[in-house]
């Protein structure tokens, strides 16, 4: 059986480098080095030192991914033909070394080889000591190249490694402005552990600015501390949530209840959907944070009595949007969006039966949809959910029989004095109208919101037509005020039309070219 010994050079000084180590590589058959620009390599070869580097990777292929695998499949093949073999890397074999992840990856059950990693002092052990840093608060050690997928945490100490060079430290800038801001400090550092260290404090956009940049260079991000920041994040919010809650918080805060948080949570709600409405981009950054904000609120509540926390609302969510689309998470497959909510219903109500809820008929699947959201929309989803079961008519015209069948209902009883009866018929008239936009695809919550913007930019017309002619609305007959209205409905219609031919005066220009 070969033997592989990967041995730790260490953080740059033979200092750092272990006895075990020196007498691994005095007892090679063949020494292979990841990369010859390490400190310790020099030294090496005073000492009578022979090997081979795997350099001429780097310029070999195009990504550090591709460079990392293919040098790990080397040294396996080298080990799989010498008995001895040893191969060294910088620092710690298991602090940011990705060839070693590769090595054991692949031998991972390999019976013709035999695995024996001998650690070194690492460059985070050389940079703490350099800093004087204690990671008791907590320390995340982060690849330079995996910023993507390894977000720093705000809270604990922070060191990115393999900062190589000013392109990887432009990358390393725009990855920590996100989670920091630009001008936070932090601490670069070369050479970690020997006598020519490089130690210098600067703002996140200076980051690339630094002309010595080089292999041997590291970050340290001390942890950020206090409500004041120039970035935030969620966990922040949490915690100015709870200290708003706290005793000597905000007095208003502390006095609110799910209970009296709901018209808050609706109004915000209606806002966020205004600025969609309005497209307003910037404006639903602002609406959705106040959204979230409730979402933290009611959850600091819960957590407060002990019921649940922000943490259980995310595991919650997290779950259910995986439980429900095996189409992304699982082996199912789906051919389109219709089958997408068919299936979702389907498991909605899977779910409703594993919870043991009092969901034992359709009848209650109908009165599950909420009592609180908006008329028009419950009525269109209660319709709907019907449906699914054959309680529906089978063509458009039935529906609009309804109507007129409720409106007669309504005529009969609208000179009455019973007031209940009447919001009755009201009711059943509106329910009718909804059946009929659910039959022709239409939303009519969507739909009545845009009539009522019709409504008032045609007000809007009259109004200042008055204004023209000296007259105000309130001295205006009924018949000259309808009279505008009908100038502002044919007003909009010639709009129209005017859109409409220069529509067809471009495609009849596009086809003639």
């Amino acid at each position: 059986m070969s033997k592989l010994a990967i041995v730790g050079l260490g953080s740059g000084s033979m200092d750092s480098l272990t006895v075990g180590a020196l007498k691994k590589l005095e007892e090679a058959e063949r020494i292979f080095l990841r990369t010859a620009k390490h400190p310790v390599v020099k030294e090496l070869e005073k000492k009578g030192f022979i090997f081979e580097t795997f350099d001429s990777f780097y310029e070999k292929y195009e990504t550090f991914e591709e460079v990392y695998e293919n040098i790990a499949r080397e040294v396996i093949e080298k080990a799989k033909k010498y008995q001895k073999v040893v191969y060294a890397v910088p620092g710690h074999p298991y602090v940011g070394e990705k060839t070693v992840e590769y090595i054991l990856n692949f031998c991972d059950g390999c019976a013709d080889i035999s695995i024996e990693l001998v650690p070194a002092v690492s460059s985070i052990d050389a940079i703490l000591s350099d800093l004087k840093v204690d990671p008791v608060e907590g320390l995340k050690i982060i690849d330079a190249l995996s910023l993507s997928e390894q977000r720093p945490d705000k809270r604990c100490h922070n060191i990115v490694l393999q900062v190589y060079d000013k392109f990887v430290a432009s990358e390393v800038k725009l990855k920590l402005a996100e989670v920091y801001g630009d001008t936070h400090e932090v601490v670069v550092i070369k050479n970690a552990g020997m006598r020519d260290r490089k130690i210098e404090k600067v703002p996140i956009y200076e980051i690339d600015r630094l002309d010595w940049i080089d292999y041997l260079t590291s970050l340290y991000i001390p942890p950020v501390k206090g409500f004041f920041q120039e970035k935030y994040d969620i966990y922040d919010l949490l915690d100015i949530m709870k200290a708003l809650r706290a005793e000597d918080g905000c007095p208003w805060d502390r006095e609110q209840t799910h209970k009296t948080l709901e018209k808050y949570l609706i109004e915000e709600s209606y806002e966020l959907v205004d600025a969609i409405e309005k497209e307003a981009e910037d404006k639903m950054v602002e609406e959705l944070g106040d959204v979230l904000l409730q979402v933290v609120f009611h959850s600091q509540i819960a957590a407060e009595r002990g019921t649940f926390d922000f943490g259980e609302v995310v595991d919650r969510i997290c779950k259910k949007m995986i439980w429900r689309h095996p189409h992304v998470f699982g082996e199912e497959k789906v051919k389109n969006s219709q089958e997408v909510l068919d299936k979702w219903e389907k498991l909605k109500w899977e779910e409703k039966k594993r919870e043991e809820k009092e969901l034992n008929s359709y009848t209650d699947v109908l009165r599950d949809v909420p009592r609180y959201v908006p008329a028009l929309m419950r009525s269109f989803k209660v319709q709907e959910k019907a449906s699914r079961v054959g309680f529906d008519w089978d063509r458009v015209e039935e529906a609009f029989s309804k109507i007129y069948e409720e409106l007669e209902e309504l005529k009969e009883v609208y000179k009455g004095e019973n007031k209940e009866k009447i919001k009755e018929e009201i009711g059943d008239l509106i329910f009718a109208v909804v059946n009929v936009a659910r039959f022709l695809d239409v939303d009519p919550e969507q739909a009545t919101h845009q009539t009522v913007e019709k409504f008032i930019e045609r007000f809007s017309y009259v109004e200042r037509e008055a204004r023209k002619k000296g007259m105000k609305l309130e001295n205006m007959t009924l018949s000259d005020m309808d009279a505008l209205w009908n100038e502002a409905k044919a007003n909009n219609f010639n709009k129209k039309m005017k859109n409409k031919l220069k529509l067809a005066g471009f495609l009849d220009f596009v086809k003639n070219k």
